[in-house]
């Protein structure tokens, strides 16, 4: 079904669960037919159904169209005529570029479908017309261009044949016998004579090459309408067979989509399509682009055939099913190979070859694909079943796979080639053979069709057969070789259980002979025992790919079409037990080795377990397997919604939609499962919405047999062990290493109640007390997996009780069948053949006396009636009892003189008779007290004081006390032996002649404990030798030590900092020869320019008249306000006046590591050397931390000394405020003295470059001198402060245009022709102060006293304290002016004005109003503005806000220079705590709310003529340019913090709006369109449209708009990729579907919301620039982004 996207918009969707896939091909949209929707989900427009009364267009209007388009048409078709050249001559590019000459016209077709209806009327018409076809086509005569045209066109028509003329000719001659010479009869299929179709005739040895060319023209032929040469009689024939041709143009193929809504012409065009079937195929054969080419016949097919009612018109009147089953027969027949399973020689049958280029690239997909959809219709799906040679047919079809890929196990040497067909041959049984059998079983459920079903059934025998037939199949399975391939069973099997389950037939009706049955179980047999083998690494020769058939079997797609039916076909008929077992192992008599013996035994057994116990097909109803396969995936691993939707098959069970009387997969899902939203781990890692098993199903339906069928790991069944025991600790249930439990099953259907004998059958009880007897004895080879399978088979034969038959008769170890009464059974002697050496052998002399000899007769002769039992049952003795030396083995001789012999030299064997006297019961009491390590662990009365509810978990004690307790429960025989055997409470007695080995026991035990001891014993006497060494080392280093602290070091040595080399762990300080240097980051950062000045982020727009302007950034702010003052200022002025770190500074982040410079240069050169490939750059200087491996790109050195001298440096001072500002001028003025060249200066060159490389150079242009650094830069700049002050000497400072004079001076003003030559200096008023303080600092003499540096900030804090006071004093009105200038000129008068702001507020007023125009030109903007009145408080708090950056600035940059420590404090004591800590204020007032930020001011000469010098600069030049003089007076500082773009919850919306929006730069749709989140521009990814000198647009915008990191959004994929420098990786979605998963590349199609915590977590990592530490996947994008 497909719809609009305005029709989706518009439909109700509440509680609906879909998938959305968006087409990119276009189509039509199907609201409004009732045919492929139900009426109730129409959208509300097709609801209204307002299409219907529509006033018809008039005739005139549409007359120009029906005359022109012909012709239009005509001219398309000419053009594909005349281009087209045949394949084998013509390159792919000569196609392409016919087709993009086309382009305009086709897309001009295109529009006309989209003017509605009436158009398409008028087109279809056209496009129907036989009449204008005839005209046209063929051209008038005399036209010679349209005569060649036409030509070409039938040329064309002539090759696209599948049977060319010729071969038509001679193969209606060639209905020959098969068998007889020739080609042609090779593969005649004639009338119901279908055996022939996948035979080879006997006399007939073709060979591979040959077998292609035997093509199955006889048989197509005999249906001329499917294969007969093409006619074409109206243009939309040619119209299709052209876009075949041309291998389905996208744009034709939307064309001919878009006309569907037409129903004439849907009608006709489907059958056009059908017409042309087997042209599609040929086509899509020979194609190169068959994967392109697929995509667009299913587009069109699936709009075609989803429609009921059409597909079921098409297959009455055109033989859709034939078409479509032959077309794909003959497709088959192209790749078809000899089998060679069972008799390589004599086999005739013939078997798709899946290295074929056909199946490996599934080539056949598209065709199987539309067979699975018209079979999905019941009407046509029942036609198929009812047409006896249609089912023939496909049934020959499945056999070519019956039996593909076969493996043949390497016995000697390893595989040399690992073929990876395998793949192929999964997907193409599961494809072609298994996915329409599910579909016509869902038209199979109820008792009407059970004619059907058996019409199935007996097919399938009937096809079986002559398949055993062909590969001369017998009864035994050719040895060492396997096919997972059996279609046919599997259908037989399948459509068996159907019929016994929904149909209610009776399965002995179904069931063929004894013999076919057997023959039938033979093959899925030798699956399981090939599953046993590969796990036991007895295939290990033939390479991994053997490893990978195994898992891909029993793999969630594959499962239910594979291993379920296999191990059904295994249930329907267990009538001889014992022959049954047998074939598991019949290809299997070479013997195994030693580490092969128990894995296959516990393969055996499991097996036995699996058949026995679930009830998959055998009674369980469709909701309790939905609900028992969601239980064992959940409990392997918690799971994700879609991973659990992937992982549960679908079959039988339709996973999406309400099926009538079953529960939904959600209502299922919520009952077993909690949700558990999705977290962040630790290192910032996302996980994503996961479900989790509820404790109670844990606790009553976990099921380790079930997830032991389900595991394709055999890891995942340790994960849910280990799982489950947790859950049992958790609630306190078991504490020790628990057992698997062991689960009630469901009642069995009563057909398949033969199962049951299986569990009463006396060959397994021999099975089992052997196993129990054996582990008891401590065989090798048994484990505890042994032990736990044998229980769980008592425990399952004591729930299925079956009567008992009893045998008196002395062959046999058991006198009947009941597993109950053979449990007490006794059993005295046993005779076996072991070798010489085996513990069993005795070793003294016979008995003398003669009643001992006597009964050693007896029990001689019970030994030997046994031996001939157990030979009739050898084959299965030898699956469960492989090895030599295990006990009741039965050697099979293949003849009376040849004798079997193991590989190497084994001893002899001889035979020994063992004393046993043991039965099942007194066995599992005894192992009993081993597991429990107690003498009596059971006591006489311990059934009587059993407290059964805990049996349910535990480990195998709790296991034996269960099956014992539901024994004697049973049968009071049973409870008496109990209680005898626990009455006589005594030790283990072994068989006589085997008292050794459990001395050898106690030995084992003694000689572990005293190696233990030796150990602890050893590990002691390292720990002290090594102490010892570590304490002499230390002793000879000590005397120089002590001689250097003699030299008068001791001082020097306490004051200088240490520093740990991570790389060779030395310590010590950094000296000018050997610096240490700090691992740092540094990165170009623009983050600080993205701040607005509103507090809420700006929202995405997600329309055409949202916008998104950055001009109240503060990055433009800055801009705008630098480049007004180069225009009118001198350039080097300027660059101190401004701060340019907002938007491109570098930020500098260390993981706190040091490392010796030298140490660095030579682990630089290893990382060099080293081929790995590494995410980052070495070339780029880029590294990982040697220790904690953070990603780093430069060192920076530490400054060497930092010690005892510093104190001096720091002490307070009493000098007076006019005595420092001098000193701080001659400082100044002083030029640094230069230190002579070392190793340290030379790093510190180095890193000035980093830095220089780092920063982005649009960011560095901004004039000669290079701006002042970014203050987070300066920050972690403070370990070499005085270097960067060494490098900022260069630009040393004029005295005459010195900001510290003019800071602190009253200056005499120049004559004005002064400044006539050359532009004025930036005035006071304008300049950025906290920039001031960065050149002043840097520029004077390092290290810098504490007292010079307090002196700086005083004099600085006056300069912003005026600003502040300029910039309001602008936002006031004129008549507020006036009121505060009044109060203000009082205030003057008074004592201590200049620490008064109203005073200095009415000085600057007076002074700036000497220019009128700087209060005039915003004088109606204030008005509108000020709707408050300005109180002093208001005033006070505006002035304090104004000077708050440039305080914490001061006070971080002092904490570096000198240590002192940062206090916090409330918001509103921030003012006052942070002018204490810089000593503008002596301490802090009471409250601190309370302190006037004049009282910090601090002049050193008269206040007011100090300002009327800085305000006279700006009313000098006010009178050229007033505007932007009051731009650059009022700055505001207060920027909110940095933010992404708010993006809206449903991600619908940014598709829909940006997945066809056209680029602003090329003005195209882009291909994979991406949005920025930080500005919100629309880019295109990888265009090569947009590419600008080789760099790709998203790479270009990171540059210009992070200064090289960029977050963008990809709207097709609905992922983040962050691109950071040179390199780029994936972030992951911010947008979750409702289980909080993601949707990749939008493949599931769910509805996706924000996920408002993971939105933050990328915010957080932009602000904090840490996406190169959390994200750990990066790759290099070469520009390509």
């Amino acid at each position: 079904m497909s719809l609009c996207a305005e029709c989706f918009n518009n439909g109700d969707h509440t509680g609906h669960d879909f998938n959305m896939f968006r087409s990119q091909a276009g189509g039509a949209c199907d609201c409004g037919d009732s045919n492929v929707m139900r009426e109730s989900g129409f959208c509300r427009r097709h609801r209204l159904r307002t299409g219907e009364n529509v006033p018809s267009i008039p005739r005139d209007l549409l007359l120009m169209s029906e005359m022109v388009l012909p012709r239009f048409i005509l001219y398309i078709i000419q053009y594909l005529r005349d281009g087209y050249v045949e394949p084998d001559t013509s390159t792919e590019r000569d196609l392409q570029k016919v087709l993009q000459q086309l382009e305009p016209q086709i897309s001009f077709l295109e529009e006309l479908t989209k003017m509605g209806g009436a158009m398409r009327t008028v087109l279809t018409k056209i496009l129907t017309n036989q009449q204008t076809f005839t005209e046209l086509s063929m051209g008038q005569e005399g036209n010679l261009y349209a005569k060649k045209n036409y030509d070409k066109y039938l040329s064309a028509l002539k090759n696209s044949f599948l049977v060319s003329v010729e071969e038509k000719a001679q193969s209606a001659t060639a209905d020959v016998p098969v068998g007889a010479e020739g080609g042609a009869g090779a593969m005649a299929l004639l009338g119901e004579n279908i055996s022939t179709s996948f035979l080879l005739s006997k006399n007939e040895q073709i060979g591979t090459s040959d077998l292609t060319t035997c093509s199955l023209t006889v048989f197509l032929s005999s249906d001329p309408r499917i294969i007969e040469s093409l006619k074409h009689k109206y243009f939309l024939e040619e119209l299709l067979f052209w876009t075949i041709k041309y291998e389905f143009p996208q744009k034709m193929v939307t064309f001919l989509l878009n006309m569907l809504p037409d129903q004439d012409y849907k009608i006709t065009f489907t059958k056009t399509f059908v017409q042309h079937y087997a042209f599609i195929m040929k086509t899509l054969m020979k194609s190169h682009e068959s994967d392109t080419m697929s995509n667009r016949i299913v587009h069109i097919s699936v709009q075609l055939f989803s429609n009921e009612e059409l597909a079921r018109h098409v297959t009455e009147e055109c033989g859709l099913l034939e078409v479509m089953v032959t077309v794909l027969l003959y497709m088959m027949e192209s790749c078809l190979i000899k089998s060679e399973l069972q008799d390589e020689e004599n086999s005739r049958h013939v078997v798709v070859n899946c290295s074929e280029a056909l199946l490996k690239n599934n080539t056949y997909w598209p065709l199987v694909s539309d067979f699975i959809n018209i079979l999905s219709h019941q009407s046509v799906a029942k036609r198929f079943l009812e047409d006896k040679s249609l089912l023939m047919l496909w049934m020959s079809f499945v056999s070519f796979f019956q039996g593909m890929n076969l493996n043949k196990r390497e016995l000697n040497e390893h595989v040399e080639f690992e073929s990876q067909t395998y793949y192929a041959a999964f997907a193409a049984e599961l494809e072609a053979c298994a996915q329409p059998m599910w579909g016509l079983l869902t038209h199979c459920k109820v008792k009407e069709t059970q004619e059907y079903t058996k019409t199935v059934v007996r097919y399938c025998l009937k096809t079986l057969q002559m398949w055993f037939d062909t590969i001369c199949f017998i009864d035994e399975p050719a040895p060492n070789q396997v096919t997972f391939h059996l279609p046919l069973h599997r259908y037989y099997a399948m459509f068996l259980s159907k019929a016994v389950k929904c149909q209610g037939l009776d399965l002995d009706s179904l069931l063929p002979d004894q013999e076919m049955l057997m023959k039938i179980m033979v093959h899925p047999l030798q699956i399981q025992a090939c599953l046993s083998e590969i796990h036991s690494n007895m295939w290990v020769r033939n390479g991994l790919q053997i490893k990978g058939q195994a898992m891909t079997y029993v793999q969630s797609h594959f499962c239910n079409s594979m291993i379920d039916p296999d191990i059904y076909l295994l249930y329907a008929r267990i009538t001889e037990v014992v022959d049954l077992l047998t074939m598991a192992s019949q290809h299997q008599n070479a013997v195994l080795d030693s580490e092969q013996e128990r894995p296959m035994l516990e393969g055996a057994l499991t097996f036995l377990v699996i058949l026995t116990s679930l009830r998959i097909h055998l009674g369980m109803t469709d909701d309790e397997i939905l609900r028992a396969e969601m239980v064992s995936q959940l409990c392997m691993n918690d799971r994700t919604h879609s991973a659990l939707l992937d992982l549960i098959p679908e079959n039988p069970n339709p996973k999406s939609g309400i099926v009538p009387g079953s529960c939904s997969f959600e209502d299922m899902l919520s009952a077993v499962a909690d949700f558990k939203a999705p977290v962040f781990e630790p290192g910032g890692s996302m996980q994503q919405g996961m479900y989790t098993p509820k404790a109670e199903v844990w606790e009553k339906e976990f099921d380790p047999i079930m997830v032991v069928l389900r595991t394709v790991y055999r890891r995942d069944v340790q994960s849910a062990m280990d799982r489950y025991s947790a859950f049992l600790k958790q609630f306190g249930i078991h504490t020790g290493n628990p057992w698997p439990p062991y689960k009630e099953r469901t009642q069995l259907h009563p057909c398949y109640k033969g199962l049951i004998r299986l569990l009463h059958c006396k060959t397994l009880h021999i099975v089992i007390f052997t196993l129990l007897y054996k582990i008891w004895m401590d065989h090798q080879n048994m484990s505890e997996h042994v032990l736990c399978m044998v229980l769980y088979l008592i425990e399952l034969g004591l729930d299925n009780q079956e009567p008992c038959i009893e045998e008196h008769c002395h062959d046999s170890w058991f006198p009947g069948t009941n597993l109950l009464s053979n449990l007490h059974h006794v059993i005295n002697f046993v005779r076996v053949r072991v070798p010489e050496t085996a513990p069993e052998v005795k070793r003294e002399a016979p008995p003398s006396t003669s009643t001992e000899a006597s009964a050693y007769g007896q029990n001689l002769r019970e030994a030997q009636v046994f031996s001939l039992v157990a030979e009739r049952r050898r084959k299965f003795q030898e699956i469960i009892n492989r090895s030599s030396s295990e006990a009741a083995q039965v050697v099979r001789p293949k003849s009376s003189s040849t004798r079997w012999v193991p590989p190497g030299t084994p001893p002899q064997l001889v035979t020994e008779i063992l004393e046993i006297r043991e039965s099942m019961l007194s066995l599992l009491i005894k192992l009993h007290q081993k597991l429990s390590s107690k003498q009596n662990s059971l006591s006489a009365s311990w059934l009587e004081d059993m407290d059964t509810s805990r049996h349910a978990h535990g480990d195998g004690i709790t296991a034996i006390e269960r099956i014992l307790t539901k024994a004697a429960a049973r049968s009071c025989q049973i409870k008496r032996s109990i209680q005898d055997i626990c009455g006589k409470v005594c030790p283990p007695v072994p068989p006589k002649k085997n008292s050794p080995t459990d001395k050898k026991a106690m030995d084992k035990e003694e000689r572990r404990q005293r190696a233990r001891e030796r150990q602890q014993k050893l590990l002691a006497e390292f720990a002290s030798r090594q102490k010892s060494f570590m304490e002499t080392a230390m002793d000879v280093e000590s005397p120089e030590t002590d001689a250097a602290m003699d030299l008068g070091a001791s001082e020097v040595m306490e004051s200088e900092v240490l520093y740990d080399c991570v790389i060779c762990g030395q310590s010590g300080p950094s000296t000018e020869d050997r610096p240490t240097g700090l691992v740092v980051l540094l990165q170009a950062s623009s983050v600080l320019g993205h701040r607005c000045k509103g507090k809420d982020p700006k929202n995405l727009p997600t329309s055409d008249e949202e916008h998104i302007y950055s001009a109240d950034t503060c990055g433009v702010a800055h801009d705008v306000r630098l480049t007004l003052m180069q225009r009118f200022f001198k350039d080097s002025s300027c660059l101190q006046s401004v701060s340019i770190g907002w938007d491109g500074g570098v930020y500098v982040q260390t993981c706190g590591h040091t490392l010796h410079i030298d140490c660095h240069k030579s682990y630089m050169e290893s990382l060099r050397n080293d081929q790995v490939l590494q995410g980052f750059s070495v070339d780029k200087g880029e590294f990982t931390c040697p220790l904690c491996r953070q990603f780093a790109n430069s060192v920076l050195p530490c400054r060497p000394g930092r010690g005892t001298e510093a104190g001096a440096w720091h002490s307070p001072t009493n000098k007076k405020t006019c005595v420092l500002v001098k000193e701080v001028e001659d400082l100044q003025e002083k030029l640094g003295l230069f230190p002579t060249e070392s190793n340290l200066s030379k790093e510190m060159e180095l890193v000035i470059k980093d830095i220089k490389n780092t920063t982005q150079k649009k960011y560095m242009d901004y004039g000669k001198n290079p701006g002042s650094p970014d203050n987070d830069f300066l920050f972690m700049y403070s370990v070499l402060f005085h270097v960067l002050a060494m490098h900022m000497r260069l630009y040393s400072i004029d005295s005459a245009y010195n900001p510290w004079t003019k800071l602190t001076q009253v200056t005499q003003n120049k004559d004005a022709d002064v400044f006539d030559g050359e532009r004025p200096e930036v005035p006071m008023l304008y300049r950025d102060v906290p920039s001031l303080l960065i050149i002043f600092v840097l520029t004077m003499p390092q290290p810098l006293r504490k007292e010079h540096f307090t002196c700086v900030v005083k004099m600085l804090f006056n300069l912003q304290f005026i600003q502040a006071v300029a910039a309001l004093s602008t936002r006031l009105s004129s008549e507020e002016r006036q009121a505060w200038s009044a109060s203000g000129a009082l205030k003057k008068s008074a004592a201590n004005s200049e620490k008064s702001f109203e005073a200095l507020l009415y000085h600057v007023i007076s002074e700036l109003s000497k220019d009128t125009c700087v209060y005039k030109v915003n004088e109606e903007e204030t008005t509108m503005l000020s709707s408050s009145v300005w109180s002093p408080q208001s005033i006070e708090f505006s002035l304090q806000q104004f000077c708050l950056p440039f305080l914490r600035l001061s006070c971080l940059l002092q904490h570096h220079l000198y240590g002192d420590g940062l206090t916090g404090c409330l918001e509103e004591e921030e003012f006052s705590s942070l002018a204490v800590c810089l000593g503008l204020l002596p301490s802090a007032p009471q409250p601190a709310s309370a302190v006037h930020s004049a009282s910090c001011l601090e002049w050193p000469v008269d206040a007011f003529d100090l300002v009327s010098q800085w305000c006279a600069e700006v009313t000098g030049l006010s009178l050229i340019h007033a505007e932007q003089s009051l731009t650059l007076l009022v700055k505001d500082p207060q920027w909110a913090a940095p933010h992404l773009l708010q993006l809206p919850d449903n991600y619908n919306i940014i598709f829909q709006y940006y997945h066809r929006k056209a680029c602003t730069g090329c003005k195209k749709v882009p291909k994979d369109p991406a949005l920025c989140l930080v500005c919100g521009a629309f880019v295109c990814l990888k265009g090569v449209c947009c590419k600008q000198q080789g760099v790709c647009e998203c790479v270009l915008h990171s540059q210009h708009c992070g200064a090289a990191t960029g977050i963008f959004l990809l709207i097709n994929a609905s992922v983040i990729i962050i691109i950071r420098g040179h390199r780029f990786c994936l972030w992951g979605s911010v947008y979750l579907d409702a289980h909080g998963e993601e949707d990749r590349d939008l493949r599931r199609g769910k509805p996706l919301f924000l996920c408002e915590e993971r939105y933050r977590v990328l915010e957080q990592q932009w602000v904090s620039h840490t996406f190169d530490h959390i994200n750990k996947r990066w790759g290099p994008h070469y520009n390509g982004l």
